[in-house]
């Protein structure tokens, strides 16, 4: 059936208004147009869908089952369009980002919040996985793009650089080495340390490191969110090194106290400094939307100011 789009919208405005002349009115067209719309309407159907009167106008059955479509299926049109020109104007719009654990809990809240107050149109819809995770998703599209710790084999990704942070150990106040204030990396030698675990983008830089400069350390326990080993140091499990994103401020400046609660934990600075690059990563030949850039751009300019 070759069937218009103003002749279904002339049909609903004289369904609506059951006037020609008002539905011509609301439409900018003049009667007759809006009459021979519906008739060309129903030659294409086969099907009368208005009863006509000098007076008054009422709708068929074939009328009444045809006006409840058409309106939810507009309706859906309507807004479908309207998400589409917002694409455009980067002021509506859902943008789907992926990012790995401590980034979800540290960074990208204060994303999201930035977002829905500067840009109440957009969606911002996070996914909280792990690096790999991430990664697949923004390879197979799921996501729009992902915000990680700096992969490897990224040939077929664009990446870009928006934060730099070091490592740092974590270890209870009560700790000998929560009296210094910088610990080098070797002061870790034969410390029990809890780490991520592997599906972390931030292990193998540790590893890295533990080996660099020779801190022979049995690792105790392998977890994988920092919350988890924050839990493990209070039960007094071991040492750790974190990314400093993930430990609370007041941590970083703690003093040591031989008789702190063990759940009193302090932070210090690892010497030589070893840092993590976060990135975002999206799929190397294809663009974002414009609405996708903006996020993109929030991001970043949101990690300038950590």
């Amino acid at each position: 059936m070759n069937i218009s789009l103003r002749q279904l919208r002339a049909f609903l405005a004289v369904a609506e208004s059951r006037n020609f002349s008002r539905a011509g009115e609301l439409m900018a067209l003049t009667q007759p147009a809006v009459s021979r719309n519906v008739t060309e309407l129903e030659q294409a159907l086969g099907v009368q869908l208005l009863h006509r009167t000098t007076r008054e106008v009422e709708l068929t059955d074939a009328g009444r089952l045809l006006q409840g479509g058409v309106t939810r299926v507009l309706d859906a049109l309507d807004e479908c369009l309207l998400e589409v020109r917002g694409l455009a104007t980067e002021r509506l719009g859902k943008v789907r980002v992926a990012s790995s654990p401590t980034l979800s809990a540290h960074l990208m809240p204060r994303c999201i919040a930035r977002c829905r107050e500067e840009s109440p149109g957009i969606q911002l819809l996070l996914l909280d996985r792990i690096q790999s995770d991430v990664l697949q998703s923004v390879r197979s599209g799921e996501v729009d793009f992902g915000v990680v710790i700096d992969p490897q084999g990224r040939d077929d990704l664009h990446c870009e650089t928006i934060l730099s942070e070091p490592f740092c150990l974590v270890c209870p106040a009560a700790h000998r080495l929560a009296r210094k204030r910088q610990v080098a990396w070797s002061d870790l030698a034969r410390q029990p340390l809890v780490l991520l675990d592997h599906a972390s983008g931030s292990r193998r830089l540790i590893d890295a490191a533990l080996q660099a400069h020779q801190a022979d350390a049995p690792v105790a326990q392998e977890v994988g969110h920092t919350t988890t080993i924050f839990s493990m140091l209070q039960a007094g499990l071991g040492l750790s090194v974190v990314p400093e994103l993930a430990v609370p401020p007041e941590w970083r400046s703690a003093h040591a106290d031989a008789g702190a609660p063990p759940y009193a934990l302090a932070s210090r600075a690892l010497l030589p400094r070893v840092q993590r690059d976060i990135m975002l990563v999206r799929r190397r030949q294809r663009e974002l939307s414009p609405v996708a850039q903006s996020v993109w751009d929030l991001v970043r300019g949101e990690a300038a100011l950590m």
